[in-house]
C-alpha cells in the first residue's frame, strides 16, 4: 500500500495526472459510441474534461420531430458504479422531463447497473422523444394530457417547441 502511495506521489510531482477508473471507463465508452445521425456529443470544457460533456438530440420522428434538445452529462469518478447525472438544458414540454431539466429515465435511477454505458443512456434519452412515457412522469400535467388527449399533447409540444406558452409556461423556441 505504501509503495502505491509513493508511486502516486511521484507521478503527481512529475505532473503526470493519474486517471480515475471513471475517466478510463468514460474514455472507453466515448470510443465505442454509435451515435445516430440525429445525435451529437461535445466537450465544452475541452478534450481533457471527459467527465463533463453535452449531448444534442434532434429527433426526426414522433411528437418532438424537428426539435433540438441539449443534455448535460456529469460523470462521477466512481463511474460506472454510479450513474451519470443528466440534465436537459432545453426547457421542454415532456412528461418525463420537468421544467427544471430533471430527467425521469429508469436507467438513471433504480435500474442503473455498471454494465450499462454512455451509449445506453443516449439511446434511452432518444427513446423518450420517440415514445414519451406517461406512466412514470416528472411533469404530471404533460403526462395527463398525453394519456387523455394525444392530439392536444401533440399541439402543446409543437407550441412549446415553436416558442409559445403551454399552461402558463413560456418555452423558448428550439426548432
Amino acid at each position: 500500500m505504501k509503495e502505491k502511495q509513493k508511486k502516486e506521489a511521484a507521478a503527481a510531482k512529475e505532473g503526470v495526472k493519474k486517471q480515475s477508473a471513471g475517466e478510463l471507463r468514460v474514455q472507453k465508452d466515448i470510443g465505442e459510441l454509435n451515435l445516430a445521425s440525429t445525435t451529437s456529443i461535445a466537450f465544452p470544457k475541452g478534450p481533457d474534461h471527459l467527465l463533463d460533456f453535452e449531448v444534442t438530440i434532434k429527433p426526426n420522428e414522433g411528437y418532438y420531430r424537428g426539435g433540438t434538445f441539449l443534455f448535460s452529462f456529469s460523470v462521477a469518478p466512481t463511474y460506472p458504479h454510479e450513474a451519470p447525472k443528466v440534465k436537459c438544458l432545453t426547457q421542454c414540454y415532456h412528461p418525463n422531463i420537468d421544467l427544471e431539466g430533471n430527467v425521469c429515465l429508469n436507467i438513471l435511477r433504480e435500474d442503473w447497473k455498471p454494465v450499462l454505458s454512455i451509449n445506453t443512456l443516449i439511446y434511452g434519452l432518444q427513446h423518450l422523444f420517440i415514445d414519451p412515457n406517461h406512466e412514470d412522469p416528472l411533469n404530471q400535467d404533460a403526462a395527463k394530457v398525453l394519456r387523455e388527449d394525444p392530439r392536444q399533447f401533440a399541439s402543446n409540444v409543437r407550441r412549446a417547441m415553436q416558442g409559445g406558452y403551454v399552461g402558463g409556461t413560456h418555452f423558448a423556441r428550439h426548432m
